[in-house]
């Protein structure tokens, strides 16, 4: 453990709790994002960096493969700034598209393959993309795009193109436009492997992640080149008094938390980079398969995963046969609070365990259980080094004392920089560089973090944010609905479900089927309600402010009235 002076320790009494190894401050390179490829695949070219099925891809290859698209992209017109989407499920050619779209100094739009034609329009708009790369299983979603909204550049490809013995698709198969380009045709023309010389300055955009804001509306959370090197190399050193002793011919992650999403791409896709582990990659959560695969390596140095996916593993038939305890080194929740009883659960079962909290605005991190050191049942742990947090009066702004709840606020270079086009909400949110997080708690002695509540409506269910506003503005579309209010209810195995509750117009007839087969043709399968309650009249302030925290009480009072 390092020598910290006592006036550090009085503004961060956490910093006395880091595992012995843990820096409590890093010197982050200055240089673009692209370069942790680099640097890896330059002192490590031959170790597998990705396995797919059985196919694998090197380092260097990767590294090349990357140069190759990134020079072909921007021959097809693609500069700096450009905001090009991938809309992709977790796949090699994601790995590829990512990180040669940083190489050109592009900002990348992530896209989940499960959007709808409406929610693709609207980030579309919203974001000004000029290009898109996408896949053959989603091209009639794309196509109901273009009907609405011009991208100069679409590149498709075939899932399963860079699986060996599976075959490469070609334009003609796929049925593209003759505008279109098919990914594998193009990057077999390319032969350029000379890095591209783009000025690109760490606090250049990169990403841009969706995310709630504080009207709960989908914004833009603007991550910069800064930032995502910020966070890789956070989430790379935290945990090395565990992993670090993993040699690196030993290093696999699991990766099913998805790439679309920045949780996945830093804690599994660029931590696997930057600590030279092997991305096992897996383009969908289907038990099965996710079982089959654990049963095929001797060994995972971490798994980075949401509690659903853990449930389902921990409670899955084989556990026990595959000796989980063994196979995972490490693993790590996130994204949505992990039940005591799960945690317990995989610590019976010798498994090595810790989590997380985060936001898109915070590029995914922020504060964590230590790996080795002292963990709190119910907390979410401590600030990560060089992030500051504070407890404020939600109505005045003043810090609050030890135990008293208030809402967190962040200060930290892993801050987003803004949202996109969006400065009214920017403002708001981004005070001062403290990042207003909307969720309340409170801080112990120690410095340990307790989540008490959320001051935003956001529904985590099965990892994934849903805003239910969004899901009363679909379901007021509807000719029987005279008014909606949406909330997440708890569920004990994703955490929390989508219920709605729906007022009809007077005198019309219709049902939960109809109403749910509705949203089903608008909105992304996750987002759907799972349960819909008719009211004839529904909780609102007099200026017609949605009193959701009403409904989710009582729907939490019934189902504690049931179990007595």
């Amino acid at each position: 453990m390092y020598f910290i002076p006592e006036e550090i320790l009085a503004k961060r009494p956490w910093l006395r709790h880091y595992d012995y190894d843990a820096p409590v401050t890093i010197n982050y390179p200055r240089y673009p994002a692209f370069d942790m490829l680099l640097n890896t695949a330059n002192y490590t070219p031959h170790r597998a960096a990705t396995w797919f099925y059985g196919t694998e891809i090197t380092f260097w290859e990767l590294y090349l493969t990357t140069i190759r698209l990134a020079n072909t992209l921007i021959e097809l017109g693609v500069k700096k700034g450009d905001r090009i989407g991938i809309l992709l499920p977790n796949c090699p050619q994601f790995v590829i598209s990512y990180w040669a779209l940083l190489a050109t100094g592009a900002i990348v739009v992530n896209l989940n393959p499960l959007y709808t034609p409406d929610e693709l329009k609207s980030v579309c708009k919203m974001t000004g993309m000029s290009g898109l790369i996408t896949f053959d299983m989603v091209l009639p979603n794309v196509r109901a795009v273009l009907n609405d909204f011009d991208l100069p550049l679409v590149i498709v490809t075939r899932l399963f193109d860079f699986i060996n013995g599976a075959g490469v698709s070609t334009k003609e198969d796929l049925g593209l436009l003759p505008e279109w380009h098919h990914f594998s045709e193009l990057l077999a023309k390319s032969t350029n492997t000379v890095r591209p010389r783009i000025p690109i300055k760490p606090e250049d955009p990169a990403l841009i992640q969706l995310t709630g804001g504080t009207t709960g509306i989908p914004k833009g959370a603007t991550l910069t080149h800064h930032n995502l090197v910020t966070a890789t190399h956070l989430v790379g050193l935290w945990g090395r008094s565990v992993t670090e002793k993993v040699p690196i011919e030993r290093r696999v992650v699991l990766c099913t938390l998805p790439y679309f999403h920045v949780y996945g791409e830093i804690c599994a896709m660029s931590y696997s980079i930057f600590t030279t582990a092997t991305q096992v990659i897996l383009p969908r959560w289907e038990i099965e398969e996710v079982m089959n695969t654990i049963a095929l390596f001797p060994e995972f140095s971490f798994w980075p995963c949401v509690p659903t996916m853990l449930q389902a593993v921990l409670n899955h038939p084989r556990a026990e046969e595959l000796n989980l305890g063994v196979r995972f080194d490490f693993v790590n929740t996130g994204a949505a609070p992990c039940p005591v009883e799960l945690i317990e659960k995989g610590k019976d079962m010798n498994i090595y365990m810790s989590e997380g909290w985060g936001m898109s605005e915070t590029t995914s991190l922020g504060i964590s259980n230590p790996v080795t050191n002292l963990k709190k049942v119910g907390s979410i742990g401590i600030p990560y080094p060089d992030v500051d947090i504070r407890i404020v009066d939600i109505k005045t702004g003043e810090d609050l004392s030890v135990g008293e709840r208030g809402e967190l606020v962040i200060k930290s270079p892993l801050v987003m920089k803004e949202y996109w086009n969006n400065p009214e909400e920017t403002a708001r949110q981004l005070k001062d560089g403290w990042l207003h997080t909307g969720d309340m708690a409170y801080i112990d002695e120690d410095g340990y973090v307790f989540i008490v509540d959320r001051t935003k409506d956001m529904i985590i269910a099965g990892g994934y944010n849903i805003y239910p506003q969004e899901i009363d503005e679909v379901i007021f579309k509807h000719p029987k609905v005279k008014d909606v209010i949406t909330v997440g209810i708890p569920d004990e195995y994703r955490g929390e479900t989508v219920k709605a509750y729906v007022q009809p117009v007077e005198g019309a007839v219709v049902t939960e089927e109809e109403i749910i087969a509705f949203c089903r043709e608008r909105l992304a399968a996750y987002k759907v309600p799972r349960v819909i309650e008719f009211r004839s009249e529904l909780p609102r302030s007099m200026v017609g402010k949605a009193f959701r925290r009403i409904l989710r009480d009582e729907e939490i009072a019934k189902m504690k009235k049931g179990t007595e």
